[in-house]
């Protein structure tokens, strides 16, 4: 069992620009990721559900054709084999993101 306090967690650099914090259970994975200014994902697909919550900052995601401007306390949701991916701006963003685990 892990406990979070959001305010005070320590994140390690995951990739360049990117420090998270990750929890992996049998069957969901529980990130908070801080990503920097001027970072973009161009897309991406994968066959798991993913969702979360914008906590700090603005970002710009995309889900197939739809494409929204979300602000902290803004949630999201991007099915599976969707193609997907986010930009932000001139300010790093936090978010706290739960995916369903890859089976392997």
């Amino acid at each position: 069992m892990a406990f979070w306090n959001l305010e005070k967690i320590e994140l390690a650099e995951f990739r360049p620009g990117i420090m998270s914090k990750a929890e992996i259970g049998d069957t969901l994975i529980m990130v908070c990721m801080e990503i920097g200014a001027g970072k973009e994902d161009l897309g991406h697909e994968h066959p798991f559900d993913q969702c979360g919550i914008v906590l700090e900052g603005r970002i710009e995601m995309f889900s197939g054709e739809e494409r929204r401007m979300l602000s902290a306390g803004e949630a999201y949701f991007l099915p599976a084999n969707v193609r997907h991916g986010w930009k932000t701006f001139d300010a790093p963003v936090k978010v706290l993101d739960v995916s369903s685990k890859p089976v392997s």
